[in-house]
C-alpha cells in the first residue's frame, strides 16, 4: 500500500482547491491499472443532491456540486463519501464488534457519529451527526457556527489550547500542553479537566436518548494525551443516575485514523 498526502496552499480558494485536488488525484492514480473503489471522509455538510452546504474551514466550497466533481475525478468507480464523524463511528463500531455506539472525535474540531443497530444515524439523506454543535453552555465562548457554547467551542483542540494560554498568559502549543499534562502541571490539568467535563456532559446527554452499548473517544488530539479518556470516563460515571448506569467509555481502537478506516469501509460498500 502506498500512502500519499497533500495540503492545500494557505492562499487557495475554491478554484485553486479543485485544481490542486485534480492534480493530486491524477498523480496518485497514474500508475494504477484500475481502482477498486473510492471512499472519502469529509468534514463538510453535503445535502441530498450532493451540494456542499457548509464547510466552516473552507467556506468557498459552499454551493459546490461535490457529487459531480467526484464523478468527474473517478469516472469508472465513482466515489462514496460521508461525514468524517459518521464514518469514524461506523469504523469504531466494527472494530469493537458492537452495533450501538456513540463516537466523539476530539481534534481541530469536534466530530461525532452514532451507530444504532449497526447503521449510521440519522441515516442517508438526513444530514450528519453534529455532536460538536451540541450546546453545553449558552453563555460559553462563540463557535464558528455562529452560536455560543457549542461543545466544539469548549473542548476542541484549539479551545483547550486557548484555555491553557489564558491561564499562563501566553500562547500554548500542543506539544507544550502534552508535556504539561504528563508532568501534572495545574494549568494543563485545568484546561483538560474542563474539556473532559463538557465532553462527558455531552456524551451522557446523547446516551440518555439512544442508549448505546459503548461511548468511544477518538481524534488525534485525544490520542496524544494518555489518561485524558480515563478522565472523561470518570466524569461520565459521576453523572450516572439511580437505576440508569452509564455506558462504558473507551479510547478509539483506531486512534486518530477512525475516519480513514470508515472511508475504506465506504469504498468497499460496507458503510
Amino acid at each position: 500500500m502506498r500512502e500519499t498526502a497533500f495540503r492545500w496552499t494557505a492562499t487557495s480558494r475554491g478554484v485553486d482547491d479543485v485544481r490542486e485536488l485534480r492534480a493530486h488525484v491524477a498523480g496518485m492514480t497514474a500508475d494504477r491499472a484500475s481502482l477498486q473503489g473510492v471512499g472519502i471522509a469529509l468534514p463538510a455538510t453535503v445535502d441530498t443532491d450532493g451540494i456542499v452546504t457548509a464547510w466552516p474551514n473552507r467556506p468557498w466550497w459552499t454551493g459546490l456540486d461535490l457529487r459531480s466533481l467526484l464523478s468527474d475525478l473517478f469516472p469508472v468507480t465513482g466515489a462514496r463519501f460521508g461525514d468524517d464523524g459518521d464514518l469514524a463511528a461506523v469504523a469504531e463500531a466494527a472494530a469493537f464488534g458492537v452495533r450501538d455506539v456513540v463516537y466523539v472525535g476530539v481534534g481541530t474540531g469536534i466530530g461525532g457519529g452514532i451507530v444504532l443497530d449497526g447503521r449510521s444515524c440519522p441515516g442517508l439523506g438526513r444530514g450528519s451527526c453534529e455532536l460538536g454543535h451540541i450546546v453545553v453552555d449558552r453563555s460559553g465562548p462563540p463557535c464558528v457556527c455562529g452560536r455560543r457554547g457549542c461543545l466544539q467551542a469548549e473542548a476542541s483542540g484549539p479551545a483547550v489550547l486557548r484555555a491553557a494560554g489564558r491561564t499562563l498568559g501566553t500562547s500554548v502549543t500542543y506539544d507544550e500542553l502534552a508535556r504539561g499534562w504528563a508532568a501534572g502541571a495545574p494549568w494543563a490539568g485545568a484546561a483538560l479537566g474542563h474539556a473532559a467535563t463538557v465532553l462527558a456532559t455531552a456524551l451522557v446527554s446523547v446516551a440518555e436518548l439512544v442508549r448505546p452499548e459503548l461511548l468511544v473517544v477518538g481524534g488525534g488530539f485525544a490520542a496524544g494525551l494518555p489518561g485524558f479518556v480515563t478522565g472523561i470516563a470518570d466524569r461520565v460515571s459521576e453523572l450516572a443516575r439511580p437505576g440508569h448506569p452509564t455506558p462504558p467509555v473507551r479510547p478509539a481502537l483506531l486512534g486518530g485514523l477512525s475516519s480513514l478506516h470508515g472511508a475504506v469501509l465506504a469504498a468497499r460498500g460496507l458503510a
